[in-house]
């Protein structure tokens, strides 16, 4: 019987940290690189995507930086269909897009370190809400994964 791949979306936030990232080894650049070593499968819908690369814009991340990532992205990253976005996080409604990624991409975890999130708890909907250093654990086999 074949293990699946745990099924991940991360937030804009944790995606500009590791493009900004100038230590290899910060968790979140460690995330990028196990999603590139297939570690694990990120999910991304058509406006997370979007998202990514206007946030990379007004976080001044490096622009060649941005372009390989979202080359990758488009690659190896598995895109979603999202229906209507369901308004659920009401301090910024933004949120719902990353958050409808995850559930109409039957996301395992989502990694963020957006506080507008907490309200949710620890899953909305059986995705697991984690921030990405527990997220990293989870990957390196550090922590269990739970359901």
């Amino acid at each position: 019987m074949a293990i699946e791949r745990l099924r991940a979306v991360l937030d804009t936030n944790v995606i500009i940290a590791a493009l900004k990232s100038r230590n290899p080894h910060s968790p979140t650049a460690e995330l990028m690189a196990d999603w590139e070593a297939g570690k694990f499968d990120l999910l991304y819908s058509d406006d997370l995507r979007a998202e990514y690369a206007r946030k990379t814009v007004e976080r001044a991340v490096d622009p060649a930086r941005s372009t390989a990532f979202l080359k990758r992205l488009d690659q190896f990253g598995l895109c979603v269909q999202v229906g209507d976005v369901i308004p659920v996080i009401k301090a910024d409604p933004d949120d719902d897009k990353v958050l409808a990624c995850a559930v109409s991409g039957g996301a395992d975890y989502l990694a963020t370190y957006d506080p507008h999130f907490l309200p949710l708890g620890e899953s909305y909907q059986g995705v697991r809400i984690v921030d990405g250093l527990h997220f990293l654990y989870i990957v390196r086999g550090d922590m269990p994964p739970q359901g």
